[in-house]
């Protein structure tokens, strides 16, 4: 069941940068709608099984949720506005990068970084080099998205650690729910600062805005949060790295999109990165098992936990 998951959630992630770029509708209003179509879509169900835990909601769960919407709004502001400046296949490799960022989290919060994750960086690091290079050649534009990706791919990293600890005491019915929900609300008041409506626009638009929310809102964020109650975000990043191959073949088919050879080599580069940051992750917490627990490894900490 966990292989079949995983297998949705990254068909589902890999459509959502082709259907975004393709969209023509602000980028905030695109995020609002598949946000708010997909907290109604997943509350329905939630608010009429799950009233004893939303009733149960403490605090720290509502800290942690805070977090992680905060995050997320941020988070699609980056990518989609990304999307618009540079291609879909530079813009996925650098959000996908949240693996990284997660590592670097981990670390400042007290997990040790081995030699293996600090050499993974290193890597990745030059495959972003790669592509931004590349993309300043060919505009301003390409670079600012790069730039936003990035910064994309941090707050996706945040995003999934808060989601992580607030799934260790809510259903992935109920986190959902209330992150896309305050998400949603965040947006829209963004819209609002920005003037970016959210309404009016063409029938291809909600076309592009429905389908983003099913595939990639349902099929992928829903999925994989459901994924973070059995998974750490460091796994669960490393699965999503197959968005980046998986976005970039469906741009190429669909969007007819062509990129210079080097920018393949970057790509690449920051996939065996990010496979050696997790690899060395996974093996210092198999180093971490606490005496008389031989099967249950350490898992990293996640913020609002130390």
């Amino acid at each position: 069941m966990i292989i079949f998951l995983s297998i949705l959630g990254v068909i589902g992630v890999s459509a959502s940068g082709p259907i975004m770029a393709a969209t023509a509708a602000p980028v905030l209003a695109i995020a609002f709608w598949r946000n708010l179509l997909g907290a109604a879509l997943m509350g329905g169900p939630a608010v009429l099984s799950k009233r004893a835990e939303f009733a149960a909601l403490t605090g720290a769960d509502y800290r942690r949720l805070a977090v992680a919407a905060v995050a997320l709004a941020l988070h699609f502001v980056c990518f989609i506005t990304a999307l618009k400046l540079t291609s879909v296949a530079a813009a996925t490799a650098l959000v996908c990068l949240q693996v990284a960022w997660i590592a670097l989290f981990n670390a400042v919060l007290g997990t040790q970084a081995s030699r293996a994750v600090v050499a993974g960086l290193g890597v990745a690091f030059i495959g972003v080099v790669v592509i931004t290079g590349f993309d300043l050649s060919l505009s301003r534009d390409a670079l600012l998205g790069d730039v936003l990706a990035l910064a994309g791919g941090a707050l996706a990293g945040v995003y999934q650690m808060a989601g992580a600890s607030a799934r260790r005491t809510m259903s992935t019915g109920t986190y959902t729910t209330l992150c896309y929900g305050a998400c949603a609300v965040i947006l829209l008041a963004l819209c609002a600062l920005t003037g970016q409506p959210i309404v009016g626009f063409t029938p291809a638009a909600w076309a592009g805005i429905f389908t983003v929310t099913l595939l990639a809102q349902i099929m992928g964020h829903s999925v994989f949060n459901h994924l973070l109650a059995v998974m750490s975000p460091l796994v669960v990043s490393m699965i999503i790295l197959l968005e980046i191959p998986g976005a970039a073949i469906l741009a190429a088919v669909f969007l007819g999109e062509k990129l210079p050879a080097g920018t393949y080599g970057g790509l690449v580069l920051i996939l065996v990165g990010l496979a050696v940051v997790i690899r060395g992750q996974q093996r210092l917490k198999g180093s971490r098992r606490p005496l008389g627990d031989q099967t249950a490894a350490v898992s990293p900490p996640v913020l609002g936990e130390q």
